[in-house]
């Protein structure tokens, strides 16, 4: 199998499941964190705003390592599409979802930002993301992480499908 940009071979998955792991592990036991990407977006909204929700010690007690760690998921991000080989150029191409749904440029940013909303609410409202949930909860055997991880799938499942298969008829 080969990537989708640039045609590159993946590295072996259980390598990433193993980094993560150990990461999870790390963050547990050396500094008694989660580790999770929307507590993350609530570090970054907590410098900007002084809510009592932002003020919460679960989250000022992590800005210190979470705040770094954001930075070098972006960072490695850039890095790993600047160094691929073949460049980095944005795009509007969307393969088999302009196929199904069939939307210019505006529309494609409208229907993503309608997105990002309806996750941020889904994390709000399951007490975390895919990656708290998904894998520390999980790890930890949290009866919510799994409940959680399940509806994530299975809603990944039913929307997937509607887009890709009642979208395309």
């Amino acid at each position: 199998m080969t990537l989708i940009l640039h045609q590159l071979q993946p590295y072996h998955w259980a390598l990433s499941g193993v980094l993560i792991g150990v990461i999870t592990l790390l963050l547990l036991w050396l500094g008694n964190q989660r580790l999770g990407i929307s507590t993350g977006f609530e570090n970054l909204c907590s410098l900007v705003l002084k809510t009592a929700y932002f003020r919460r010690s679960e989250i000022t007690g992590s800005q210190a390592w979470r705040l770094p760690f954001l930075a070098g998921l972006v960072l490695g991000g850039f890095l790993s599409a600047a160094t691929s080989g073949g460049g980095w150029a944005p795009f509007w191409d969307l393969g088999s979802f302009d196929r199904a749904i069939g939307l210019g440029p505006a529309g494609k940013l409208v229907w993503m930002f309608a997105g990002g909303l309806l996750i941020g609410f889904g994390t709000r409202m399951a007490g975390g993301c895919t990656s708290g949930h998904g894998i520390f909860g999980i790890a930890n055997l949290e009866r919510a992480s799994v409940e959680s991880t399940l509806a994530f799938v299975a809603a990944g499942i039913v929307a997937s499908n509607l887009i890709y298969r009642v979208g395309a008829a």
